[in-house]
């Protein structure tokens, strides 16, 4: 067979670059980072297969020079999240993605805000600022409901360690099965009804047209007093103003957001100004070395597309994972 010409389109190829050649000398590699001149990059070497990661976000991606391109049949996403290529066909290119590279870190994310907002360190936070000692308590997490929306693996990652500190654990998916670390999991039909039984949220599903304000007015208004939202999904999943509503009245103790509708955030989000709210700059799924970690999973794939094996993690462009 011809070999592929590959594309690392990353904002810091070299380490990744070097991976590649050490383990494929005989394919001829090259990198990108940027998104302007992806489109000529794909043109002029008649790339077939394009490692790519969305690292200056969403607005000016070059989607069309990777799935609607004459020679690019293969798209390995360096995250989880494919809403920016959607609309492919996978008749014309495959879309992979790295599902489970940051689920660890996406959890563990996850369980510091709900131990944060549990163990009450705002309140303690802002005494300290003041230099006043103050009386107070901390809670456990032991024994409080978690409702985790979205069980692939981050959602899975986070059953694990709920469970493992007490947590009542509920998990919500398109098509529920059995999941270990999980008491039950429901069908997202079920949403409204379970939400005020939960202490704990987390939102970890993708952007997809069914999820696309799933958390809107209506299912936040029905959120359990005092219960703590954590999402890790994408900006679109739930609906900011009213959570934000939600949290000014104080009928949420918190909410830890790393995704919002519009990034980086604009100054004038109220978010920014509330006690109440952690804002972290889409990062839970960036830790050291996950890009080495992503890049060696493009490898095993890589090796399986040379062999004319079926790729892993594959993504359904109907049901976007």
């Amino acid at each position: 067979m011809n070999l592929p010409h590959v594309i690392l389109h990353m904002d810091a190829p070299d380490e990744a670059l070097g991976l590649v050649r050490e383990q494929f000398p005989e394919l001829s590699v090259s990198t990108c980072n940027d998104y302007e001149n992806l489109p000529n990059h794909i043109l002029e070497t008649g790339a077939g297969i394009v490692y790519s990661v969305r690292f200056a976000g969403t607005a000016r991606f070059p989607r069309a020079a990777l799935v609607e391109s004459d020679t690019v049949r293969w798209v390995s996403v360096g995250g989880s999240g494919t809403d920016h290529l959607a609309g492919w066909n996978p008749k014309r290119v495959i879309v992979t993605n790295a599902a489970g590279v940051a689920a660890d870190m996406m959890a563990e994310y996850t369980l510091g805000a709900l131990l944060h907002f549990s163990l009450g360190l705002p309140g303690f936070r802002k005494a300290q600022g003041e230099r006043r000692w103050t009386g107070g308590k901390v809670g456990p997490v032991e024994g409080q409901t978690l409702l985790i929306i979205g069980m692939g693996r981050t959602g899975q990652a986070i059953a694990r360690r709920a469970k493992a500190m007490g947590m009542r654990v509920l998990g919500m998916r398109a098509r529920p099965a059995p999941t270990p670390h999980v008491d039950a999991v429901l069908s997202v039909s079920s949403l409204h009804e379970v939400l005020p039984t939960a202490d704990g949220v987390a939102v970890c599903v993708p952007l997809l047209e069914s999820t696309r304000n799933l958390l809107d007015a209506e299912a936040i208004a029905r959120f359990k007093e005092g219960a703590v939202l954590v999402d890790v999904s994408r900006g679109g999943v739930v609906d900011q103003k009213s959570l934000a509503a939600a949290l000014e009245a104080g009928r949420l103790k918190g909410a830890a957001l790393d995704v919002f509708e519009t990034e980086p955030l604009p100054g004038d989000s109220p978010f920014w100004g509330m006690d109440n709210v952690i804002v972290t700059p889409h990062c839970s799924s960036v830790y050291e070395g996950w890009e080495l970690k992503s890049v060696s999973m493009f490898c095993d794939n890589l090796r399986r597309y040379l062999a004319g094996e079926a790729l892993d993690n594959v993504v359904d462009p109907e049901r976007g994972y």
